[in-house]
Formats: structure tokens, C-alpha cells, sequence
């Protein structure tokens, strides 16, 4: 058995410590879009693949038996290739996917099903926006006459926003450090993309607490493919899919 490992989650490292530990035979691959990856105790690959038909071929050349599909909710083009190649190869997957958020008492949220929703959902007077998305889907909000707070891990070659702050951190966030950049930002909007887990749910806390209204931009949906949500599961996956996994 091997098993290539699609990461750049919390999960995903939680996932390779668990196959490492277990003495699997397996790939961590990244995408690359961190200058700065976390380490893993898993052999490493970073970059694409080339489509579905490069990863298919990956797959065969590297005789790989199983795909765990770690990434993160939104990276929705990698986890379409992932189905498509395994479907060509004959190769189990599994998506390792942690729950969605759902707001609770006290919450200001707008649902939305993705960044034309999340522009459209901002009011057209001036506010003060937390764009939690990222730095791959800034240039749809430039027409708005919004200041905007940005959270990256890597300081971006440039900013497609006028009136922009970037702050330059690694999660996971409390709750305490989120209100406080909130509040002394002045923060009346947060956008945020529903990507789930403990490590990116800080922000929401603190929305709540300083009565920020919420723009929540909804998964894209899944399909095709079995789904769990820790990493245990996915390894629970691997002792009935692989009989020879040590320790099954």
C-alpha cells in the first residue's frame, strides 16, 4: 500500500503524523501557494500535477493504492481531479473534510453561495471589512469603497485594494487576539469562507461578541467521493480498505 496525502490543513498534518506513526508508506503533496510550508514527517512533493491527467499518471507511475483528499473545503479544482484520476486509476479516496460552521445565538450572519454573493452582500456606503478569504479572490471586491483588513501568511507582491491593511500571521487564532484586532480596526463586516475547524473559528467568536455582521460564503458541494471528518476516521479508513496496514 501508498498513499498520497493532498494536504495544506491543520487535518492534513494531524493526518501525516497519524500515517507516520503507523509506518505507512506515504506523500504529503502541497500545492505550493505558502512560501513557508509547515513541516511533515512524510516524504514531500509541492506544485500541481498538470489536471486530472497528470495527477492519474502520477498516481500510476508512483504505484499508489490510496488518495486522502485533506485540502481545504474551497480548494474545489484539486479535489474535482483527485475524483477524476482515482475514478481512471482504480484507486481508493477518501476526502478528510472538517465540519462546516453553523452560526449559533447571538450570530449576524448572511449566507452566501460564493465571492459574487460575498461583493454583492456588502453594503454599498463605506464600512470597515475583515476580507478573510485569502489573497487568490481579492480583485472582486476593489469597485467597493470599503477599508479593508487583511490576514496572510505571506506578505502578497501587491494588493489589488485600495485602502487595505495587511497583517502578516499564522493561525491557529484565539478568540481574545481576533477581538482585539477587530475592535482596534474598527471592523463592521467580516467576510469569511465557511472552511470549518477550531484553528479558523476565532474570528467568528469575536464577530459575535463585538456585533459584527457576518458575510458567510458556503461551500461548494462535494460529491463522488466518501467523506470523514478526523483524522482517526480516515486512518479507521485505511485498516478496512488495507488489511495489511500494520496494526489492522
Amino acid at each position: 500500500m501508498r498513499v498520497l496525502l493532498l494536504g495544506g490543513t491543520t487535518e492534513a498534518s494531524r493526518m501525516a503524523q497519524l500515517l507516520a506513526d503507523a509506518g505507512v508508506d506515504a506523500v504529503f503533496s502541497y500545492a505550493g501557494r505558502t512560501a513557508a510550508p509547515v513541516a511533515q514527517p512524510l516524504a514531500v512533493r509541492i506544485g500541481g500535477f498538470g489536471g486530472p491527467e497528470g495527477l492519474a499518471a502520477w498516481l500510476r507511475d508512483r504505484r499508489i493504492s490510496h488518495v486522502i483528499d485533506a485540502t481545504h473545503p474551497f480548494a474545489a479544482q484539486i479535489s474535482r481531479n483527485a475524483q477524476i484520476a482515482c475514478a481512471a486509476q482504480g484507486i481508493a479516496l477518501l476526502v478528510l473534510q472538517r465540519p462546516e460552521w453553523r452560526a449559533g445565538p447571538g450570530d449576524r450572519w448572511t449566507h452566501v453561495p460564493d465571492i459574487a454573493g460575498a461583493v454583492a452582500a456588502l453594503p454599498p456606503d463605506p464600512a470597515r471589512v475583515f476580507l478573510a478569504i485569502g489573497k487568490q479572490t481579492l480583485t472582486p471586491f476593489a469597485a467597493l469603497p470599503h477599508d479593508w483588513l487583511l490576514r496572510l501568511v505571506d506578505p502578497p507582491e501587491t494588493v489589488p485594494l485600495p485602502r487595505a491593511q495587511v497583517v502578516i500571521a499564522r493561525g491557529p487564532f484565539d478568540p481574545e487576539g481576533d477581538r482585539t484586532l477587530m475592535a482596534a480596526h474598527r471592523i463592521t463586516h467580516l467576510v469569511a469562507k465557511n472552511s470549518g475547524g477550531a484553528g479558523a473559528s476565532a474570528k467568528l467568536q469575536a464577530a459575535r461578541e463585538l456585533g459584527v455582521q457576518v458575510v458567510m460564503i458556503d461551500r461548494p458541494a462535494m460529491s463522488g467521493a466518501d467523506v470523514v471528518a478526523t483524522p482517526q476516521q480516515a486512518l479507521d479508513w485505511l485498516h478496512q480498505t488495507a488489511p495489511t496496514l500494520r496494526g489492522a
